[in-house]
């Protein structure tokens, strides 16, 4: 039986990881979950399923929660160094999900810990991607990807020498404004942005995508997750979401991992690796869907994916403030203090604004990312509607 921790349980990845246990109880025990203020999601899926731990980070939750599951034998706690020590509660294998850099410290512990850790928080490796994949290397940890896109490499790099790889393709949906003019996409609403065609997702990570931020964000991560330079990267707009990714070989080939558009997909490879497990999912139907479309992201439309490109090259702490600045800028975009083009264009003038030396340690990441979230605010007063 495999000891399971999920670290953001009450979001859609955390869910969709709990559906597929909750297929096969015998296999998996699930003894930690987490959340950040979701108090009665966390208590419901506590109820049912039993963990020995249930943590809210926000402490004011946990008078409620601790109510909540009384007479369960369920453990409440709550606060940022509680999900923490979730995080290092000797899971066999730990989902990653909590949004934006607030996962990065739990991650860390999760790697210091040894097991499989199942990355579902791009923020904490474009921010801290070095420390991260040298902690996971001195526990002896494994980390595994579960965006999308990211496990679609990890399966068509399997058997793969690093010297015969020459490109990595990831495809981006091109989101819900992929067609849309430049002034229309101006006067883009909230409820808008977070639309996607294909995928369901949090409102974050919706607006990511909207942006093609969330695929210049992967980018990153591609980096530091497999075994290849910057310019071997690259994205392309494909609407249908049914290739997830492609991995160019010296030779010529080209190998593509092709799927449905549900997460739970690449999250049944990570919690069943190295072997496979049966899913409820749609099956692809290349029949019906017809056919599949590529196409060249726009980059004046789409300007973040450009500017993390240009964070990726750069290197240091750039891809840290890129990170915070975005979080900050989406935050305030879908609270409607800013128009959807000024999320780019304010994450620009950050990075122009903002550039400190490259963070040696997880406190210097901290540090950054606190500091670009401050410049990052300032710099909302100029776009504010």
């Amino acid at each position: 039986m495999r000891r399971i921790a999920i670290l953001g349980a009450t979001g859609s990845v955390g869910r969709s990881t709990l559906d597929l246990i909750a297929r096969d109880r015998e296999a998996y025990q699930v003894v930690a979950l987490t959340a950040n203020s979701d108090t009665d999601g966390l208590a419901e899926l506590a109820r049912e399923f039993r963990p020995e731990r249930a943590v809210i980070g926000d402490p004011a939750g946990y008078e409620k929660l601790k109510d909540l599951l009384a007479g369960t034998n369920v453990g409440v706690s709550a606060g940022r160094e509680a999900v923490i020590e979730a995080a290092g509660a000797g899971a066999d294998w730990t989902m990653a999900a909590i949004v934006g850099c607030a996962g990065l410290a739990p991650v860390m512990r999760a790697l210091e810990g040894g097991g499989v850790v199942a990355l579902a928080n791009k923020e904490s490796l474009v921010s801290a991607g070095d420390l991260m994949t040298d902690a996971a290397r001195e526990s002896g940890a494994t980390l595994l990807p579960v965006d999308s896109e990211h496990n679609a490499v990890f399966q068509c790099l399997h058997g793969a020498r690093p010297e015969d790889v020459s490109r990595i393709i990831l495809t981006a949906s091109g989101g819900p404004f992929r067609t849309w003019s430049l002034d229309a996409m101006r006067a883009a609403t909230p409820e808008q942005a977070v639309a996607h065609p294909n995928w369901s997702m949090g409102a974050k990570i919706s607006v990511d995508s909207a942006t093609l931020m969330n695929k210049g964000l992967e980018l990153i991560e591609a980096y530091h997750l497999f075994p290849v330079e910057a310019d071997q990267l690259g994205a392309i707009v494909h609407p249908q979401s049914a290739v997830h990714a492609l991995v160019e070989y010296r030779d010529g080939s080209v190998l593509a991992q092709l799927g449905p558009a549900d997460m739970r997909v690449p999250i049944a490879h990570t919690l069943a690796w190295p072997v496979r497990m049966a899913t409820p999912c749609e099956r692809l139907d290349l029949v019906a869907l017809g056919r599949l479309d590529f196409e060249a992201p726009d980059p004046e439309r789409f300007p973040a994916l450009p500017l993390a490109q240009e964070a990726l090259c750069k290197g240091g702490a750039a891809p840290a403030i890129l990170s915070a600045a975005n979080e900050i800028a989406v935050a305030s975009f879908l609270a409607r203090e800013i128009g959807f083009l000024d999320i780019a264009a304010l994450v620009g003038e950050v990075l122009a604004s903002y550039d400190p030396p490259a963070p040696a340690t997880i406190g210097d990441v901290l540090a950054v990312d606190a500091e670009a979230r401050r410049v990052a605010a300032l710099v909302t007063g100029k776009y504010r509607l």
